[in-house]
């Protein structure tokens, strides 16, 4: 490209400027729509609208374009800057994405509390029943209930009307007010009713359901989650089995042992019947059922092992679950069951992440031996040195800041084996934040400073502007001055990429 918005001056002493300067060079328009998108948050965070807006503009895809503006504009709400704000929006192409993005102004300003500006801007929205919930709930939230509830009627669509009332009532369930939030239930209750669509009427109705029991009703929670059963039940679509699931979830967190089975057995799709087996699992266990919870885990472990290839709708999603068991098993201080379950899993990605979150539940319950025994299970070199990091966040999440700074240290020495240099480069700028945050800013430099060196080996253009963006956080952090020697290497960084 022959024109920039970041100079080669500032690309050399500045990582954020030298990722944003390689992805304006990047020749594919996929690619550099990738890399630009990778770069705006950092400005974001920053508070630079200008050049954010300016290079999300240079994107090439109006889609990629149009939603970065959008997350430019809700910026500049949030900055005050509504002026500019609305002028992004109307910089926006595609009418639909236009009312969106004035959409995401009118909620940030509902957010900040500006409720007349959030307001001003909700009337310009084609569909503003999202905005005016937001309104709505931050009116309720600052006491002004009259005015939520007035804000409320005048949202069209049931459902946005529903789910408005519903986030009002979980801030009442919170302050221990469930009579009012019983109030709001009944409400939310006849307006779901309304609703055209099938499957939201349902979910709705299942939350609605639950925050019954939350508010204490007991009684309403299973009269309503009867009702969406009862919908569920009529459906002939690929939800059917998945809504059924989640209503026999609800029965069991509301006391009805005898509709959770009922509804279950209804399920055909061994995957959710597994999964409803997993939220039965974790109600009993927070009940101190624990004989109940290991069998329901148990009997969801051996359903979803029973499921034949050609009953199978979503392959990942059973693997997925398979994880999640392996790992809840892990959670039950069953850690040894939970790795042989993790290990058995035939999806490698999601075997290595099961017995990722195994380490690092074992780290936190202080089984160092199970913990090691997860990690040790794990081949790959670069999941391992994740791994660590995760369980040298459990290990700081228990107060332990000399295991977590060990564990650290050691996925320093796993990182060092890792293959890919892209990899490497995202594992020690995660390590090197870590220590920053474990009050080791000078072993964080070193480490960035270092890691400088691998990005410049990373091949593909687009990972090595994210490799940089995300090491840039890290020298903010950590107050690291780009030292002439790092601005040679940005510069062998910029000329290779230009030749």
């Amino acid at each position: 490209m022959s024109e920039h918005f970041i100079s080669r001056e500032d690309a050399r002493g500045d990582l954020l400027s030298c990722a944003a300067y390689l992805a304006e060079e990047i020749g594919g328009s996929d690619d550099r729509a990738e890399a630009i998108a990778a770069v705006i948050p950092h400005y974001l965070a920053k508070g630079e609208v200008d050049l954010a807006a300016e290079l999300s503009n240079s994107v090439d895809d109006p889609f990629v374009r149009d939603r970065l503006l959008i997350a430019v504009a809700a910026k500049c709400a949030e900055l005050d800057d509504d002026e500019y704000a609305l002028q992004l929006a109307e910089a926006i192409e595609e009418y639909g994405l236009q009312s969106q993005a004035r959409e995401a102004i009118a909620l940030t300003k509902a957010e900040k509390g500006d409720l007349a500006g959030a307001r001003a801007v909700a009337d310009s929205v084609i569909h503003p029943d999202h905005a005016l919930g937001g309104i709505a709930v931050k009116q309720a939230e600052r006491g002004d209930e009259a005015a939520a509830l007035e804000t409320i009627s005048e949202i069209d669509y049931p459902g946005s009307a529903a789910i408005a009332l519903l986030a009002i009532t979980s801030m009442k369930v919170e302050k221990g007010e469930n009579e009012k939030a019983v109030e709001y239930l009944e409400t939310a209750c006849s307006l779901a009713l309304e609703i055209e669509h099938d499957e939201e009427k349902i979910r709705t109705l299942i939350d609605i359901g639950n925050l019954y029991f939350d508010a204490k009703r007991g009684d309403r929670a299973i009269e309503t989650l009867d009702r969406a059963r009862e919908f569920a039940e009529e459906l002939d679509n690929v939800h059917r089995d998945n809504l059924l699931a989640a209503a026999a979830h609800g029965f069991i967190r509301a006391g009805s042992v005898e509709l959770a089975d009922r509804t279950l057995d209804a399920v055909a799709d061994k995957t959710q019947i597994a999964t409803a087996l997993l939220g039965f699992a974790r109600e009993y266990w927070r009940r101190d059922e624990h004989d109940d919870a290991f069998e329901a885990l148990d009997e969801a472990y051996e359903v979803l092992r029973s499921q034949r290839e050609t009953e199978t709708r979503d392959s990942k999603l059973r693997y997925g679950l398979f994880g999640s068991i392996a790992a809840q098993f892990a959670g039950f201080e069953r850690g040894e069951r939970g790795i042989e379950i993790a290990e058995g899993i035939e999806d490698a990605d999601q075997a290595k992440a099961a017995l990722s979150q195994i380490a690092q539940i074992m780290t936190s319950q202080g089984n160092g031996e199970l913990a090691r025994h997860a990690l040790n299970s794990i081949e790959d070199e670069t999941a391992r040195t994740f791994a660590l990091i995760g369980m040298s966040d459990a290990a700081a999440r228990e107060g332990s800041k000399d295991e977590s700074l060990s564990l650290l240290r050691e996925a320093v020495d796993g990182g060092d084996t890792v293959s890919q240099s892209s990899s490497r480069a995202m594992a020690f700028s995660e390590i090197a934040s870590r220590l920053i945050d474990l009050g080791e800013a000078d072993e964080a430099r070193k480490l960035a400073s270092a890691n400088l060196e691998n990005i410049a080996e990373i091949k593909s253009e687009s990972a090595k502007v994210v490799a940089l963006a995300s090491l840039s956080n890290v020298f903010a952090s950590a107050g690291i001055a780009v030292s002439e020697e790092q601005s040679e290497i940005l510069r062998s960084i910029l000329m290779k990429n230009i030749l």
